[in-house]
């Protein structure tokens, strides 16, 4: 997902031509959140609730490493989970939604990018791409802990 999500093409049309962290996070949550619709099935909810602790545990320890104090990192903490169970029921129905329905979802979580219809074509081959495989293809580089 880090890979994704970091994909220069991404970012090309910022507002400000500069992402920041939010920026790279939300397109992170993004990402995560079309895998875990896609891959959501009985046989996947062990792997798929491993990966959103250990995802969530990450983010909190980088977090930490930034330097904020313990009060200020659960406050983070609970707008990007808020956040990302935003992200996950705007896009529940994505592949039912039309083009504009599609950029109005995601204008909410990317204020900071000005090419969304990019960013929604973007993310209807990423869907498309998951529905073609399976989860363990994208976790085989990802160590179990």
């Amino acid at each position: 997902m880090i890979k994704l999500t970091t994909n220069k093409s991404l970012y090309k049309n910022l507002v400000n031509n500069q992402d920041n962290f939010s920026d790279r996070l939300t397109m992170f949550l993004l990402h995560f959140a079309f895998i875990l619709k896609e891959f959501k099935s009985k046989e996947n909810n062990k792997k798929l609730q491993e990966l959103y602790d250990f995802n969530f545990r990450q983010l909190e320890l980088s977090i930490r490493e930034i330097g904020y104090g313990d009060q200020s990192i659960n406050k983070k903490m609970k707008v990007y989970i808020n956040v990302f169970h935003g992200i996950i029921s705007d896009i529940h129905f994505w592949n039912d939604l039309d083009f504009g329905k599609k950029k109005e979802k995601l204008s909410k979580f990317l204020e900071n990018f000005s090419d969304i219809e990019y960013l929604v074509n973007y993310f209807d081959n990423f869907s498309d791409l998951l529905s073609k495989n399976n989860l363990n293809s994208y976790l085989k580089s990802v160590s179990s802990h």
